[in-house]
């Protein structure tokens, strides 16, 4: 076996019983089982979690897609922990990773070697838990990761088309991590090698449990607690649904969310609060453990992992995101509240990038889930912490939120200056609702002109991505997006700013189609408005519901969670693909059914524009 970078195979956590010979151990005190290829990079949330555990002291191995299918030796083969199985369906919830918007089964998986797909089960993390509660009875499941996270109260499964239970009731796990479970994972950690039992543990933050309903909980100082409707109460009306998601999405936006309870049958499913946001040392303490910033050697004749070769040369500078868009997890998982890493981390990061010898000196991203929210955060944090707005930017941008850019145009410019990098190039998309619209004075104050200078003469690889999504102002109030003329107008200063140095890029807008408020004639006008900008799109996608987003709320209950006013949504799956349809109208397969469908809509004035479309 050929290792990269001269390394040792003891570098990479262990994961076979040979590679436990190798270090000597006997048995290991955590099993992470994850449904991803185990990379191990801080991309990675599995490697980021047994890293930690590692750093605390722990013998900790991964067991990467496990083979479900046979006679389990997969799950046996690094033997029975000494403390619990962590489980994970991977980097994405897996039928998000399995299927598309339509339901069709996706070919590939970006999160296993060579790309091939079949390599974890749907539900992966219900599927694994199970497994494991049969072969090891009385070891305890922790859950973790998106798909867990995302799942941890009622939720409305798109695939199934069905309200789910919390995924501890339908998986039978112990207890359920959510969010970036850092801190939480080391506190139970700390407590089950105490000799604490599992089902005793109940004040540890930023976890799930389940316990019968006649028990007491335990106080939790300052601490609210919530009683949510039950799932019985959800499956019999949606109008508790949507008021059970009110709830949840509130306390989630929250610096000090509630203590959540939910009741189904005899058992209660409790949420504890999530830890106030990390510290910056917290968060470069995480990204500054010793990764090898590599897929494992086992998977050297497999092929790559087509995720880890998106950002093995991007860094990520920030967790959270204040958006608020009404289709997004990131919010209730990561937290809106954003954390971001020092300069110094940053930096050491690019230096280990550059030092690897098959770098080409291309950083291709230093981002996260947004481009331009580092070091942004509120200028008096009491007011934050009283706040419990879904969005810092939307519908106007607060005025406690600190929105400078100065501090990323210099981290830029530092990180340019480092030996080994020719290029730095832009990968997350930008919010230009922060930089567009704003007075000279404010603009100057924070840097902004400066900013987008920068990033366009500097840090764009010839196409800039951007996300308006759609141009109907009400859907995009649905979506807590801004107003189309803002990316109008972002879309003039962006072809101002390459005519003045004699660039040409492009700038690429994405869009949903069958987002819930988008009608057939709210798609008629996009398609005519980008257009008659010039665009014939490429980046487009249909609405995928995914559990807990205010979007897919709307999608199962049909009204607005908290209006209660009715939303149009697009269903059927030819409702859907014709929303799509309207993205491509440059193609002669769509020009009859266009004219057709406007005409039939009596939407004559639009037809009219299409049949004047510019010439490219």
């Amino acid at each position: 076996m050929q290792i990269p970078d001269k390394r040792s195979l003891t570098d990479w956590l262990p994961v076979s019983r040979d590679e436990l010979d190798r270090r000597g151990w006997d048995e290991v005190d955590v099993i992470i089982v994850s449904g991803d290829a185990y990379v191990d990079h801080p991309s990675f949330g599995p490697a980021v979690i047994a890293r930690l555990i590692e750093h605390k002291g722990f013998r900790v191995a991964i067991l990467p897609q496990p083979n479900w299918r046979d006679d389990l030796r997969d799950f046996k083969k690094l033997g029975r922990p000494r403390l619990f199985f962590g489980v994970t369906a991977g980097n994405m919830d897996s039928m998000v990773n399995h299927y598309t918007a339509n339901k069709r089964l996706r070919s590939d998986d970006a999160y296993t070697a060579g790309g091939k797909s079949g390599f974890r089960p749907d539900y992966a993390t219900v599927v694994y838990s199970q497994i494991l509660k049969k072969l090891y009875p009385d070891v305890p499941v922790i859950l973790g990761g998106i798909e867990a996270s995302m799942r941890r109260l009622t939720h409305y499964d798109y695939w199934s088309d069905s309200l789910k239970p919390d995924i501890l009731t339908w998986s039978g796990a112990d207890m359920l991590v959510f969010g970036m479970g850092e801190k939480a994972v080391i506190a139970l950690l700390h407590r089950l090698a105490a000799g604490k039992a599992i089902n005793t543990i109940r004040d540890v933050e930023q976890t799930a449990f389940r316990m019968p309903a006649g028990e007491t909980l335990p106080e939790l100082s300052g601490i609210r607690t919530l009683q949510l409707p039950s799932h019985a109460a959800c499956l019999s009306d949606k109008k508790e649904f949507a008021r059970h998601f009110r709830i949840f999405e509130e306390e989630s936006n929250r610096w000090q969310g509630a203590r959540l309870v939910e009741p189904n049958g005899d058992t209660l499913t409790v949420v504890n609060p999530p830890f106030p946001p990390m510290s910056q040392q917290e968060m470069d303490a995480a990204f500054d453990l010793p990764y090898t910033r590599h897929p494992h050697p086992r998977y050297l004749k497999r092929g790559t992992v087509p995720a880890f070769d998106m950002i093995r040369n991007s860094v990520n500078i920030h967790r959270g995101c204040f958006g608020g868009c009404a289709f997004c997890a990131i919010s209730a998982h990561q937290g809106k509240f954003v954390v971001s890493r020092s300069e110094k981390s940053i930096l050491n990061e690019v230096k280990q990038i550059a030092s690897d010898p098959d770098f080409k000196g291309h950083i291709t991203d230093l981002g996260g889930p947004s481009a331009n929210m580092y070091l942004m955060q509120g200028r008096d944090i009491s007011l934050c912490q009283k706040c419990r707005r879904p969005s810092c930017i939307f519908p106007t941008i607060c005025r406690n939120l600190n929105t400078d850019h100065r501090p990323m145009t210099e981290l830029y410019g530092k990180a340019l200056n480092i030996k080994g990098i020719k290029r730095i190039t832009i990968g997350s998309g930008i919010r230009y609702d922060m930089i567009i619209g704003r007075g000279d004075a404010e603009a100057k104050a924070n840097g902004l002109d400066e900013y987008l200078e920068q990033v366009i003469t500097r840090h764009v690889s010839g196409r800039l991505k951007v996300a308006p999504e759609h141009s109907s102002p009400h859907v995009l109030q649905i979506m807590r997006k801004p107003h189309y003329r803002t990316f109008v107008q972002f879309q003039q200063k962006f072809n101002e700013i390459n005519r003045r140095h004699g660039l040409r890029q492009q700038l690429i807008p994405y869009f949903i189609s069958s987002h819930p408020g988008s009608r057939p004639e709210d798609m008629a006008e996009l398609a005519c408005e980008t257009m008659q900008q010039g665009f014939r799109l490429e980046q487009v996608q249909d609405f995928t519901p995914t559990p807990m987003t205010l979007a897919t709320a709307i999608y199962y209950t049909g009204f607005d969670p908290y209006t209660l006013k009715a939303v149009f949504t697009a269903k059927t799956k030819e409702e859907k693909l014709n929303q799509q349809r309207f993205f491509f109208w440059y193609k002669p397969e769509n020009r009859r059914w266009l004219t057709d469908t406007l005409k039939k809509s009596g939407r004559t004035d639009l037809l009219a524009k299409f049949n004047q479309r510019p010439q490219r």
